[in-house]
């Protein structure tokens, strides 16, 4: 439509066109009767003012005519001196006006407007050739980075034009820059002049046409140097997983490139050089930038449909990000309804990362549930499943923002199948449930289900409770070291970490439960020797038992493990150590008789404690005698 647009407004159905090139000849220019002169804001010029235009022009313009002259061949006119040249494009606008005026008056001579249009002919040639070389010679001055970065500057000039630096060590830095800015000041503006005089004049085509060759092979360039090519979904899968990471790396960084700079620039330069006419400027932004930027967005939606695997997760949660932080500048930058294609493919890419997101979640969810080993860590340690998940979980919470925005509409798990305790989470009635933090609570619920599942099929109940105790504070430390916190909130972590002191208990109950009914309540009420005997001897069995079996199993976080080793002492060692110190001395004569009920002194029962949970035990030595079984566990 632009170009259709531009067509009827600019040129007569019968005009003919031609390309461009520095040394092009006008000679196939047509008539002044096939090409329409455009209509002026002036035209009530007497033939005097009219002869007046059309001598003044001839002049100048015959001075700068390539063809006739080899100095005005070899010389830019907008370089050698910027005053003839705006006297030329005024001169070239006065006779664009003095034609006009020819054509309205029937009764002039058509000599006048034969000579007026060979004029302009000779103008046009000239000032196409101005418009190529300025363009061409300013590539390093008009590149789209030197071009939005002068934009950028000059708005932040503007809010701090009150504030001078005067430190002299940033004086030349700044004069450099600022030449830079001066030099792509004046082409631009020299760019825009010319462009305005030609489309005025009714040769809109031959200086679109320049503009987009040359603005083109800038913005293809551009595109390749940032590595962004057309690849296909079997291409993708065919690439080794570091091949495609590397590949959404570069993506990543070209994207931020192509809207702070590439693009940015490209629209800035061609809003500037084509201001007078909105349909030009839409028509050569687009076909320069259009296909470029497409290839650019395209690259998401093909990742996105190829093969899932978890490794591709973050990145694709990369990629989403990028495009939404850039949708603003997409949006602004391609705005025009010629680009809408551009749009389009950034919102298509979008759809279908979003839904490889939430597929990939799906795959996560599925592998959890669908893990076969039932067997517990020999150690009653953290699981490797319950390692990977929690990771997983605690480096999408990176992602929150982005993952409500894909789970916005995307179906909550039925309430009814989620246990109260588990799905209710810390907002309040103020603050409702995201979507997010719901099906990151459904994926944890998930992870303890299968764990508790596993727990269910050991034949050691204590071991079980261990494993889950472990377990369940790997899942919450690492929601408190992360973002999870956020989405879960304090009343979820308070919750399981109620479940873990839970789990801690019972594991305490059934495995040193033995160990503590050993000893009487009350340990210094009064009873018989062989009474004494006897607790002493059920002590010293129970604690060797349970010391042997329990002292090979490890916690893992070392607070949980001392306020369990904590716990297990406080129950045990005053209670021994007070029937110790008052039974012990009758429970017979002589060292060897003593060892023979009592085998362990109180501060060997507390070294024994002090070892437990770190996977390795200190072997009973039943043959020394307590003092000197301390003595060497303090070496």
């Amino acid at each position: 439509m632009p170009m259709k647009g531009m067509r009827s407004l600019l040129f007569h159905s019968k005009t003919s066109s031609y390309s461009f090139s520095p040394n092009s000849s006008p000679s196939s220019r047509p008539s002044h009767s096939t090409r329409p002169i455009p209509r002026s804001t002036s035209v009530s010029l007497d033939s005097a003012m009219i002869d007046q235009s059309i001598e003044a022009a001839a002049a100048l313009i015959t001075k700068w005519n390539p063809d006739s002259s080899s100095y005005a061949n070899v010389t830019s006119l907008f370089y050698e001196s910027k005053v003839e040249a705006m006297q030329f494009i005024h001169r070239v606008n006065n006779l664009q006006k003095a034609m006009y005026a020819l054509v309205s008056d029937n009764s002039s001579s058509s000599d006048k407007l034969v000579q007026a249009h060979k004029l302009m002919q000779i103008a046009m040639k000239r000032l196409q050739k101005e418009f190529y070389q300025i363009l061409s010679m300013n590539r390093a001055h008009l590149d789209p980075e030197s071009v939005s970065a002068r934009s950028s500057r000059a708005s932040a000039r503007s809010s701090i034009s009150d504030y001078e630096d005067d430190d002299d060590d940033v004086r030349p830095a700044g004069a450099s820059i600022e030449e830079v800015e001066e030099v792509s000041s004046i082409a631009m503006a020299d760019l825009r002049s010319i462009a305005e005089c030609m489309i005025s004049s009714g040769y809109a085509k031959e200086c679109v046409s320049i503009y987009k060759i040359i603005r083109q092979s800038i913005v293809d360039e551009g595109i390749y140097r940032l590595g962004v090519e057309k690849l296909s979904s079997s291409q993708i899968n065919k690439m080794d997983w570091e091949v495609l990471e590397l590949k959404i790396k570069n993506w990543l960084d070209a994207v931020k490139i192509s809207m702070r700079t590439l693009f940015t620039g490209e629209r800035i330069l061609c809003d500037h050089v084509f201001a007078s006419s909105d349909s030009i400027r839409e028509s050569c932004f687009t076909e320069i930038s259009k296909q470029g930027a497409i290839i650019l967005f395209s690259f998401p939606e093909v990742v996105a449909k190829s093969k899932k695997s978890p490794e591709k997760f973050l990145r694709v949660l990369d990629i989403y990000t990028a495009i939404s932080e850039n949708w603003p500048e997409i949006e602004s930058i391609f705005s025009f309804e010629s680009t809408a294609s551009v749009r389009s493919q950034a919102i298509t890419s979008l759809i279908r990362l979003g839904e490889s997101v939430r597929a990939m979640l799906s795959d996560f969810e599925s592998a959890i549930q669908k893990d076969s080993s039932k067997s517990l860590v020999r150690d009653g340690g953290v699981h490797s499943v319950t390692l990977h998940a929690m990771n997983y979980l605690s480096l999408l919470a990176d992602y929150s923002n982005i993952l409500g925005d894909i789970f916005a509409d995307w179906p909550q798990p039925a309430k009814s199948s989620l246990p109260e305790s588990y799905f209710d989470s810390p907002q309040s009635d103020e603050s409702p449930v995201t979507a997010i933090s719901m099906r990151i609570a459904w994926l944890i619920l998930v992870l303890l289900c299968k764990l508790d599942g596993r727990a269910k099929h050991s034949k050691d109940v204590s071991l079980s409770y261990l494993f889950l105790a472990n377990n369940i504070q790997h899942v919450v430390s690492t929601v408190r070291t992360s973002n999870l916190q956020y989405l879960l909130g304090e009343d979820w972590v308070a919750k399981h970490e109620a479940k873990l002191r839970q789990f801690a208990a019972k594991y305490e109950r059934l495995a040193w439960g033995k160990v503590i009914a050993s000893l009487p309540e009350k340990p210094t009420a009064e009873i018989s020797s062989a009474e004494a005997k006897e607790i002493f001897r059920k002590f010293n069995s129970s604690f060797e038992e349970a010391y042997l079996k329990q002292g090979t199993l490890v916690v893992s976080d070392p607070n949980l493990r001392d306020e369990m080793k904590v716990s297990i002492a406080t129950k045990l060692e005053p209670v021994y150590q007070k029937f110790y110190d008052k039974y012990r001395p009758i429970t017979g004569r002589g060292e060897r008789n003593a060892r023979l009920y009592v085998r362990f002194a109180p501060e060997d029962v507390g070294n024994y404690l002090s070892g437990l949970f770190l996977g390795t035990i200190e072997p009973i030595d039943c043959g020394s005698s307590p003092s000197s079984s301390s003595h060497r566990r303090h070496e």
